[in-house]
């Protein structure tokens, strides 16, 4: 039996009256049936599935249960990302609603099946991600974020990964008409719209440039990709309105540019679906004292300063404009040697001893602000794990074969590297590495990133060997689907 697949969206903004839509919502469906498997790939703009913000954990079970009661697709073929786009408030209707415009979008895509062919490519966007968690001179990591300061430019030694492949998957009709896009891409959609108001962000803005150029009904499901270590380059600037939707466009852009060179063909279905237990992190204590320490010695390293910071800006800034003569013009230094005075650059000197501890003050205070920060994320993280009453978190590892590309998932926010290395290890000839899928717990860092101290192994459940389980696990899923095709 040839491929047939269907496509179906149902808007799920928010309907909260306190909140303003700048773009809408959506939860994308997409089924796929070779006649012996079908599968269904469900594109959420939203920030997790569960966990966190407006999507409960009873929320997927229950989907799956539906799905599979009323349509007859199998729980474990069901796949559901989350673009993981942040902004403020209540993002989605409510849990009731939410569950019955998601179903009813898998329905219409189930009731409209036609005859397809598929095939899979690759786009390249590199212009505007960067690893947030900048790696330092001392061999730690600093994370690019809005809660702390970035680190002083002497002290960043270089960057971590980035992941720039857009993976493509192009469905179209028999008559060669775009039924759908599929495209897969590491990010992490921070920056928003003008104003304090929600949106689908870039992955919004993307989907509906690939929408408008193509035409003829097609539909974009955006896939998150690893980008748990990802922002935009851009995400730090305060001199102009931060807005998403020009990177949105140039995502869909260079989504499209590729998409011209798939050619599509036939294809087959399968699905191999694990659960795993991960273990939970156990060294927070040791964490937070080590942190503490750090604040204790930055503490006793703040000097007293003759300077507030009424009198140290415009100090600074008259030193910074002019070095050789901050005192006044160069001529006033001349005439003072010649009658063999040095009270000009006697002031120089006491200035910039008081601009030197003052500054040093602000250093440690940077410093400060970001312990304090991590010690509070760390403490709310381990209480979510003492809650738990667990020393182990479930987690699904699914792997979806569609004809010669495979899609790997995670619930949690993979780091970039992780994204890399499953690409690298899949005997696919194109790997679509899809976290923030079928659940949602917190980051999941390589092992070998927790000694950096970034955010990512701060705002986390896991112990570090939970890398180790997971990479054999998603390795083997890949590797089962490869020889089972």
């Amino acid at each position: 039996m040839s491929l047939r697949a269907g496509v179906a969206k149902s808007e799920i903004s928010t309907t909260d009256p306190s909140m303003t839509v700048a773009d809408p919502l959506f939860a994308k469906a997409l089924v796929l049936d070779d006649g012996s498997t079908r599968v269904v790939i469900l594109a959420m703009d939203a920030v997790a599935i569960g966990g966190i913000c407006d999507i409960s954990d009873e929320w997927l079970p229950e989907l799956r249960a539906r799905i599979e009661g009323e349509l007859g697709i199998p729980g474990p073929n069901v796949l559901v990302n989350a673009s993981h786009t942040h902004t403020p408030g209540p993002m989605l209707v409510e849990h009731a609603e939410q569950l019955d415009r998601t179903f009813d979008a898998v329905r219409r895509a189930a009731e409209s099946l036609e005859e397809v062919t598929i095939g899979a490519g690759a786009g390249y966007e590199d212009r505007w991600i960067i690893n947030r968690t900048l790696r330092t001179t001392d061999g730690r990591g600093w994370t690019i974020r809005q809660a702390n300061p970035c680190p002083p430019d002497e002290e960043v030694a270089g960057l971590g990964p980035i992941d720039p492949e857009i993976g493509i998957l192009r469905v179209d009709r028999v008559d060669g008409s775009p039924l759908a896009v599929v495209y897969n891409y590491a990010c992490h959609p921070l920056v928003g719209v003008p104003g304090h108001y929600v949106t689908a962000n870039y992955p919004g803005f993307a989907s509906e440039v690939i929408e408008g150029c193509l035409g003829e009904g097609a539909m974009a499901l955006f896939l998150q990709g690893a980008g748990g270590d990802v922002t935009e380059v851009f995400y730090k600037d305060f001199d102009h309105p931060r807005d998403s939707a020009p990177l949105g466009r140039m995502l869909g852009l260079s989504t499209l540019e590729a998409l011209g060179d798939i050619q599509t063909a036939g294809a087959t279905l399968d699905v191999v679906a694990e659960t795993i237990r991960l273990p939970r992190r156990q060294d927070v204590p040791e964490r937070v004292a080590e942190l503490e320490r750090e604040q204790q010695e930055l503490l006793k390293s703040m000097v007293g300063t003759t300077l507030n910071f009424r009198s140290f800006l415009p100090l600074f800034l008259k030193y910074e404009l002019n070095p050789d003569y901050p005192a006044d013009y160069s001529w006033r230094y001349m005439q003072a040697e010649a009658r063999g005075s040095r009270e000009l650059e006697a002031l120089d000197e006491l200035n910039r001893a008081n601009l030197d501890k003052y500054m040093h003050n602000i250093r440690a205070m940077e410093r400060l602000a970001r312990i304090q920060s991590n010690i509070g994320t760390l403490r709310r993280h381990e209480a979510i794990n003492e809650a738990s009453g667990e020393e182990t978190i479930e987690a699904e590892v699914q792997g979806i074969r569609i004809g010669d590309t495979a899609i790997v998932t995670s619930p949690a926010e993979l780091l970039c590297q992780i994204g890399l290395d499953l690409k690298e290890a899949s005997p696919h000839e194109h790997t679509f590495v899809a976290p923030f899928s079928n659940g949602y717990i917190h980051y999941g860092a390589p092992a070998e990133d927790y000694a950096l101290g970034g955010y990512e192994v701060t705002e986390c459940l896991l112990a570090p060997e939970w890398h180790a389980i997971y990479m054999s696990t998603a390795r083997d899923v890949l590797q089962r689907l490869w020889e089972r095709r």
